[in-house]
């Protein structure tokens, strides 16, 4: 009898030790899994920032522009608020101007007859960088309202970007210099539109 008590007890105590065996064994399992998730999680996370952080460093680069000419000197528009319409001329003597659209551009360019343009960069509408002007397409005209314009003329870096636009919105697909000519032909309507809607908002603020 007390043989079989001895063998239960053995038995019994092997079974203990089995199960102590087994969960030490499933918890460094766990643990080595819990490791390995972390590692994953961290190696999807730092792609990610590095693509915020870029994200981060395009943006301050695109808008620098922004920040050395933040309004408009002729109508004194915020640059900003216009970023998507938004131009800037550099010129081979080294001086800039920043826009807040074409229609002011033209009035620079005709101020300054005898300067070279180097450059002229206008806003691409949909993610307003700058882009080159002059082989850019533009949107003449269509149901939404211009910048300093009421004939307004859009930017766009890429053809099919502009005829989407064109198709949702109306106008016609043209090119700088075109835009630039309907620019100077609408200066007469534009300024007077431009003047009488000053002199309300002075007459409200009275």
């Amino acid at each position: 009898m007390q043989e079989r008590n001895t063998m239960i007890g053995n038995i019994s105590q092997f079974h203990k030790n089995g199960r102590k065996q087994t969960t030490s064994k499933d918890q460094k399992d766990q643990s080595v899994n819990d490791k390995k998730k972390m590692l994953m999680k961290k190696s999807y996370g730092l792609p990610c920032i590095f693509l915020v952080l870029a994200a981060v460093s395009a943006f301050a680069q695109d808008f620098t522009d922004i920040q050395q000419h933040g309004t408009c000197k002729y109508c004194n528009m915020d640059r900003q608020q216009y970023a998507h319409s938004r131009m800037l001329v550099i010129y081979k003597d080294g001086t800039e101007f920043g826009a807040c659209s074409l229609h002011c551009v033209a009035v620079d360019l005709a101020l300054n007859i005898d300067k070279t343009p180097q450059s002229i960069l206008a806003a691409d509408y949909n993610t307003k960088q700058l882009i080159e002007a002059e082989t850019a397409y533009w949107i003449l005209g269509g149901t939404l309202h211009g910048v300093m314009t009421k004939r307004a003329k859009w930017c766009f870096a890429k053809e099919r970007h502009a005829r989407r636009f064109m198709h949702r919105n109306g106008g016609s697909l043209v090119t700088f210099d075109e835009a630039l000519k309907a620019t100077y032909e609408d200066m007469y309507a534009d300024s007077k539109m431009i003047r009488n809607k000053r002199k309300l908002r002075k007459m409200h603020a009275q």
